[in-house]
Order: C-alpha cells, then sequence, then structure tokens
C-alpha cells in the first residue's frame, strides 16, 4: 500500500465527515460538539466550541437564520433541534468575550469597506492574521443591517460587548466615511468590498474581481440577506485576500468553504421519536437547554463499528484502522504493535456489506497479512495450529480421490471439505450415497481442504500447493461439476479457480428433494444462521430456507442474515490469533435468538454448540446426528475422523487398505475430560503428546519432579514445543501413558530480530 492508496482507502471511510448541520452551517460551526457538551450540562466547553468558530458569537447566536435546522436528521424522527436557541444559552448577557491574541504584525495594510457583517468578519480574521486593517463605514456606527433587528431579539448591548473584541486587534475603525475605491486600491495592498453597492464582476470562490487587489462579497453575491451567510463571505474573502498577499493560489483546496452537503451517513432506524422542548420567550433555562440538546442523536455513520464485535474491540473506525495498517507495514525496525490487530480480523466482508462506500476493512487485513508474510515479519504461531491441520488434510492421512466405485468417469465429484468430515464423518458417507443415487453420470469422490486457512493466513504460497493438488486429481477425474457442502470451500475456489464448474450440495438438495430417510419436523421453530461466506449467495440461502421449510420447521431470521450476517468467529482465523475477541463474537451471535439454530457450515454449528447453544447442522437435520445440537468433537477427534472416514471409504467402498501409520500413534494414553478440555483449550492435539512421549521413552531427555514423581518432557516438532507431565502405566511401555497435564510454546525468535 503506497501514500495513494493509502489515501485513497481512508477517503472511503466517512466517519469523519462533517454531520449535515456543521456540513450546512457556512461558517462549519461545530454543532454537534456543542450539543454533545449541552447534553452533560457542560456550558463553559459549549461555549468554547462556538466562539471558537464564530467570531461575533452573541450576535449571530439571536439572528442566525438556521440553514443547519433544515437539515437536521432529528426531524426524520421528531422535531429538529432549537439550535440557535442552544447556541445562545451558551451565552448568557452577560458573558465576557476574551481577548484574541493576534499572530505578529506582517507589514500588509487592507482595507474593509463596509461594516455589516460581511465586512466585520473579514476584518476580524485579517486582523487576527497579523494584518494591519481599516474599516470603514458610511454610518455612525458599525453592524449594518442588524440594526434593524428588534432589540428584543438582539439587545444593543450585546452588538456593543461583541464588536468590542476589535479594540484589541489592529483596526482602525473609521465611521461616517465614504471612501474613492480607486484611491483605496493604490493605498492598500487588498481591499475588500463589503457595502453591496458597486458594480463589480466577483469570482463566487475565490471573492476576487477583474481588480488584482479588489476582492467583494457580500450582498453583491445574493438578493436575500443571511446573517451566517454574510458572515462567511467575509471570511472566506479573508481567507483569499491572505493568499493573495502571501503569492499563493487563491484556488487550490478550496473544497468544502460555506455551505457544502456531506458525505456522512447517519442512521435513524431504532432511535425513538421526540419533540422538542418548549421554547421559552426569554430563552431556555439551563435544565431546558440541557433537556433539548440531549435529543440530538449526534449523527455519525459508524454502521460497520455497529456490527462488528472486532471493529468495536479496538476503539476506532476504519480511516484511522488503515492508518494504523500502513504504519505497521511500514516499520523497518522496532515493534510492530498491529500484528494482532491485522490478524484478528474475520475478513468475513460484513463492514463492506453494511457500510454505504462499501469499505471492506476485511479486504484490508487480508492483503497486510500477505505483506506481512513477505516481510518475514508475520508472527509464526498466529496461524500454526490451522496451517498444520490444513497440512494434515491434505496428506496422505486424509487427502482422497476417486472415481465412483465400479466406473472410470464422473460427471460429478463431491468435495465436502475438511471441517465436516471432521466433525461428523457419518455424514459425508450419508451425502455421498446420496448423490450416487440422484445424479446421474457417475459421482466421484474427493477429500481434503481447499486451502481457505492459507488464504486467511497470508501464506498464498501453501493456498497455491492445496489448489493445485486439488486441480490435479480433479484434471484426473476428467474435469467433473464439483459438488460442495463447505461455503469456505465454495468462495475459494470461485476466486481462485473460476474455470472449475461449482454447484453446492444444498441447490442440490433443493432441486433434487430430500431423501427418504429424512425426519420432518412439523412444529418447531428454528433460526437459520448463514455462514458468512454465503454473504452473496442468495440462492444457496433461498435453497437452505426451502429445506428448512420442506422439514416442517418454522424459520425464524435473525437480525443479521443473508447479506449482513455475521461471522461466527473462526473466519480470517480469529479464534487463533485472538481467542478471547473470538469467544465475544460467537456469545453475541448465540444470544440474538433463544431458538435453536440450524446452519450449513460445520465450523458454526460446532463454536455456537461449544458454548452451549443448541445448534445442529442442516445435514444433521435430513440424515441424522449423533450430537443433537450439542458440543461436537474436539481437534484431536476431528483428525481421526478424517483419517478414519478415508480408511473406512477405502476399505467398504473401493475395497482398498491404508497403510503407513506413523510409529508414535500406537503410544495409549489414558486421558482424564479435565487433561483433554486443557489440551482442546491449548490446541493440543493427542498424536502431540505421543510424540512428546515417543521422544522422551526413545532418547531418553524427560526430568523426574521431586515433588510430584511425574516426568515432565518436551519435543518441538514444528514451530511449537510441546512439554507433557506423565507417567508409564505398569511396568512395561506396552502399559500406556497416564498424562496429567500438557502445554505449549507457540513462538519463534530469531537471533537478532524480533518477530
Amino acid at each position: 500500500m503506497d501514500q495513494k492508496g493509502l489515501r485513497d482507502l481512508e477517503a472511503k471511510c466517512i466517519q469523519d465527515e462533517a454531520p449535515p448541520c456543521q456540513a450546512t452551517c457556512p461558517l462549519h460551526v461545530d454543532v454537534r460538539g456543542i450539543l454533545a457538551a449541552l447534553g452533560q450540562g457542560d456550558f463553559l466547553t459549549g461555549r468554547a466550541i462556538f466562539v471558537k468558530s464564530v467570531p461575533f458569537p452573541g450576535i449571530i447566536s439571536r439572528i442566525c437564520d438556521e440553514p443547519c435546522r433544515g437539515v437536521c436528521h432529528r426531524g426524520k424522527i421528531g422535531d429538529t433541534i432549537a439550535i440557535r436557541a442552544l447556541e445562545q444559552a451558551c451565552l448568557p448577557l452577560d458573558t465576557a468575550r476574551p481577548p484574541v491574541k493576534p499572530l505578529p504584525a506582517r507589514g500588509k495594510r487592507v482595507a474593509v469597506i463596509g461594516g455589516g457583517l460581511s465586512g466585520l468578519t473579514a476584518a476580524f480574521d485579517l486582523a487576527r492574521k497579523g494584518y494591519s486593517v481599516a474599516l470603514i463605514e458610511a454610518a455612525d456606527q458599525l453592524g449594518g443591517r442588524i440594526w434593524d433587528v428588534l432589540e428584543t431579539t438582539l439587545p444593543r448591548a450585546l452588538i456593543a460587548q461583541d464588536l468590542a473584541v476589535l479594540a484589541g486587534l489592529d483596526v482602525d475603525v473609521q465611521l461616517e466615511t465614504t471612501p474613492d475605491i480607486e484611491a483605496m486600491c493604490t493605498a492598500y495592498d487588498a481591499v475588500y468590498l463589503a457595502t453591496g453597492q458597486a458594480k463589480v464582476t466577483v469570482d463566487p470562490v475565490t471573492y476576487a474581481t477583474d481588480r488584482p487587489n479588489l476582492f467583494a462579497g457580500g450582498s453583491l453575491l445574493r438578493d436575500n440577506w443571511s446573517p451566517i451567510t454574510s458572515m462567511s463571505d467575509g471570511r472566506r474573502a479573508a481567507i483569499s485576500i491572505d493568499r493573495y498577499l502571501q503569492n499563493v493560489s487563491l484556488t487550490a483546496s478550496r473544497s468544502n468553504e460555506g455551505a457544502y452537503e456531506t458525505k456522512l451517513y447517519t442512521n435513524t432506524a431504532g432511535i425513538k421519536l421526540e419533540t422538542a422542548v418548549s421554547l421559552p420567550a426569554t430563552g431556555y433555562s439551563p435544565d431546558e437547554a440541557i433537556a433539548e440538546a440531549q435529543r440530538c442523536i449526534q449523527c455519525q455513520c459508524l454502521e460497520c463499528v455497529k456490527v462488528c464485535e472486532y471493529l468495536q474491540e479496538y476503539g476506532s473506525y476504519p480511516r484511522q484502522y488503515v492508518r494504523k495498517v500502513y504504519n505497521n507495514l511500514s516499520i523497518v525496525m522496532g515493534e510492530r504493535h498491529a500484528n494482532q490487530f491485522i490478524n484478528s480480523c474475520a475478513t468475513c466482508g460484513l463492514c463492506a456489506a453494511v457500510c454505504p462506500t462499501n469499505f471492506d476493512m476485511g479486504a484490508v487485513c487480508k492483503s497486510a497479512r500477505g505483506v506481512m508474510v513477505q516481510q518475514k515479519r508475520m508472527p509464526p504461531s498466529a496461524h500454526e495450529f490451522a496451517l498444520r491441520d490444513m497440512a494434515f488434510s491434505n496428506s496422505d492421512k486424509f487427502a482422497l480421490s476417486r472415481n465412483q466405485p465400479g466406473t472410470t468417469t464422473s460427471e460429478y465429484v463431491f468435495f465436502p471439505g475438511c471441517q465436516l468430515a471432521g466433525s461428523s464423518p457419518g455424514q459425508v458417507t450419508a451425502v455421498y450415497d446420496y448423490l450416487q443415487a440422484t445424479l446421474s453420470g457417475g459421482v466421484g469422490l474427493m477429500l481434503g481442504c481447499c486451502g481457505a486457512p492459507a488464504d486467511w493466513a497470508g501464506r498464498s504460497d501453501l493456498r497455491d500447493e492445496a489448489l493445485a493438488q486439488f486441480q490435479a486429481s480433479y484434471e484426473v477425474l476428467g474435469r467433473p461439476k464439483v459438488v460442495l457442502a463447505c461455503s469456505s470451500c465454495l468462495q475459494t475456489f470461485k476466486a481462485q479457480l473460476p474455470e472449475v464448474e461449482l454447484v453446492s450440495l444444498y441447490t442440490v438438495l433443493a432441486e433434487k428433494g430430500l431423501p427418504e430417510t429424512a425426519v420432518l419436523t412439523p412444529t418447531d421453530a428454528i433460526a437459520i444462521h448463514d455462514p458468512c461466506t454465503t454473504r452473496y449467495e442468495t440462492a444457496v440461502q433461498d435453497s437452505v430456507r426451502h429445506l428448512v421449510d420442506q422439514l416442517g420447521y418454522e424459520v425464524e431470521e435473525l437480525p443479521r442474515s443473508r447479506e449482513t450476517t455475521t461471522c461466527c468467529g473462526f473466519g480470517g482465523l480469529m479464534v487463533y490469533a485472538n481467542r478471547d475477541l473470538a469467544k465475544k463474537v460467537v456469545a453475541r451471535r448465540i444470544a440474538e435468538s433463544p431458538a435453536d439454530y440450524v446452519t450449513y457450515c460445520a465450523v458454526c454449528r460446532d463454536y455456537f454448540a461449544a458454548q452451549g447453544k443448541p445448534t445442529r447442522h442442516l445435514l444433521d437435520l435430513i440424515f441424522g446426528s449423533t450430537t443433537n445440537g450439542e458440543r461436537g468433537p474436539g481437534f484431536s477427534q476431528k483428525h481421526e475422523n478424517r483419517a478414519r472416514l478415508k480408511r473406512q471409504l477405502l476399505q467398504e467402498r473401493w475395497s482398498e487398505t491404508v497403510n503407513g501409520q506413523e510409529e508414535y500413534t500406537s503410544i495409549r494414553l489414558n486421558l482424564s475430560d479435565e487433561v483433554l478440555a486443557v489440551m482442546e483449550d491449548r490446541l493440543i492435539l493427542v498424536e502431540d503428546v505421543q510424540q512428546v512421549i515417543a521422544f522422551a521413552e526413545r532418547s531418553g531427555q524427560k526430568l523426574l519432579s521431586p515433588q510430584s514423581g511425574h516426568f515432565l518432557a518436551q519435543y518441538r516438532p514444528n514451530a511449537v514445543t510441546y512439554w507433557v507431565e506423565y507417567l508409564p502405566d505398569g511396568d512395561g511401555a506396552g502399559d500406556g501413558y497416564t498424562v496429567f497435564n500438557a502445554y505449549s510454546h507457540r513462538m519463534d525468535v530469531g537471533e537478532g530480530k524480533r518477530p
């Protein structure tokens, strides 16, 4: 990501855009900030924010024509906010205006002709910037049209109080003076004409005229008087005069000056309708002002943050996160503090689905992971377990490719994926039997992993290896249509192998009909969780709902479903990079409905059920299940299930046998439920423990604890060092081993560098 790419991404996030009230205000008063302060009873802060934007706050708080109020989103759900009245509440009549300290003198002289709001503002801004200003007014007092406002609305004492600020600046006020404009342009370095009487051509952006040092604004530009726009004209003219006197461009970076339409999106759904607090003739009391300010909905976007536990976790929003990622990737020496942040994203695309500009933080994180891998800065421990699990699934222990028994060609091939085979191997055989009986032309079978874990981990090399392995077998089978049970496989193959014809198992089931063995349950209500990798797979989603309906269930849609469905906490390998965050993601999702859940992703089913939420896979409803919606097998059992499934299929369907078991797998272990739970939590497989004990017993490298009398041994078969506390059972090695504890170190510290 270069600087331009960074800026383009930052620009897609609209959270920092101004709210409508501020954008529509020609002076861009931070109305949202003022009302937030008042809503908390902090009138001093509210006043400070207001005074910072407005040169004559007392005057404008009484006579402003409030263009901000016309665009207030509160008006969609009640009365608009009484903004001017709240600004007035910040400024009681006896409020002293703090002195303004100008910048050092610049040695340039500017004449401002006209003492109305436009001229007053230009004189104020230019004097504050260090220019010597002559403010020339034909009348006997400054203010222009403001004197036409009733004193009950605009007290004269308040006018005098606001205009007194000019006394502390280098402003020479000349009343009852009618100047010669030509002479003034010669005598002064620049002139601002704000009388509304001269006939000159004015540039509406820069306020420049056809004479180089003459600028004009105010009533010259419009027929209807707007107090706040007049002040904006003076400010914008002062900017141009300052640029002119500094010999810089008058036109560069002038966007969004004056009133403009903001890009900020604010969702008002679910906000309670409220009417305005009644406004007394004397203005709001402090308590009334607080109550009215609290009606402000504090317009902002944050649509992605509202629905994503990950974006909430780190306390900010995509525009700032992108900068954080960029800075992390740019570090040459030193700590990379955003590594976990980058690796914790589920890359599920929900943020893009709800974002008005389709900003995809997941794509940013996924790309960043690839860069980290290329830079050799990816912590090896971040995705080690998932990548090792993928390697197992594509090894000889599980990988398989065969035509339908008794055939030499396949019109279709069933690819169940690694997770369904690990969680519910019986369903793989049941589905395969169904497909053979339903589809004509022969249905082959392929077992393995699509490479999605490597893709999520930024390991495009390992992903491509997995895809190449799949493609080689696919070619041997004659390039059949691929029937997929896993939506992650579907997305991976669609993105990486577009030439392969894919079809979802659930579309096949919906089109061909349920098997006769399907159990119909005509009364139960069930909530459907769409896997995040089916976000834009409308046909698959429709097929699933059709099947659930056919089974006799009453379907409940979760608040976030279909295109806006949420991740279960496994996507993007979040669960391995940030387990605490993944638990929050799961907890949030399963709390959305009291109904039992049904899903069509094995991982989603397992993660929800593991947290106590009764959850069934759609195939559980069709083909039956032994888990009954409860916790499924652990990591070690899933490995064994895959290996056993391959052996069983080869023996029973193709009359083949599988050889080549590793020597350590013959070691018998006695594992209590408590130890198994510890191993599951720490991502330690049974085969890891077997390897440690095999190495210790073979090499004699083990320690004896005098306190417990147990052996302690360690072994490092890959990037992880495993430790096991154990004792042999009985007198001989064949009696097995009792394991008391197991733990691991998932780190790789290189000499002279940090991961």
